[in-house]
């Protein structure tokens, strides 16, 4: 059941975001950064945090989850540290992600030839 409610809330956010992008003149760039801002602020407020405990997996992956990730961080540095994990608590929340993602992405280029559009 776990997979099935990661599944339905994962494929409605993508959905919600292939909306957004066939009905409204904006680029995908600022539909990332749309995304990713309102993770952090559903999160600010208390709202995704329920729904990454219902959907586990499919509330985290898509972008929203990242901004998740980050206002987690926050959050937690802002309440060890004080005003100074404002600044430092989305780092450490997502540095395993990012530098994983930096260094895949590395290997696929040296891996893989890439080819320019015609």
């Amino acid at each position: 059941m776990e997979y099935i409610r990661a599944f339905i809330v994962g494929g409605l956010i993508c959905v919600v975001g292939q909306i957004i992008l066939q009905r409204t003149k904006l680029t995908p760039a600022r539909i990332v950064v749309i995304f990713v801002a309102a993770g952090a602020i559903l999160t600010g407020l208390g709202v995704y945090e329920p729904l990454v405990e219902f959907a586990g997996c499919g509330a985290t992956v898509p972008l929203t989850g990242f901004g998740y990730t980050l206002a987690k961080g926050v959050i937690k540095e802002v309440q060890e540290v004080g005003l100074l994990g404002i600044f430092t608590g989305g780092y450490q929340a997502a540095a395993g992600g990012v530098g994983a993602s930096i260094l895949l992405g590395y290997l696929a280029s040296v891996i893989f030839e890439p080819k320019s559009k015609k």
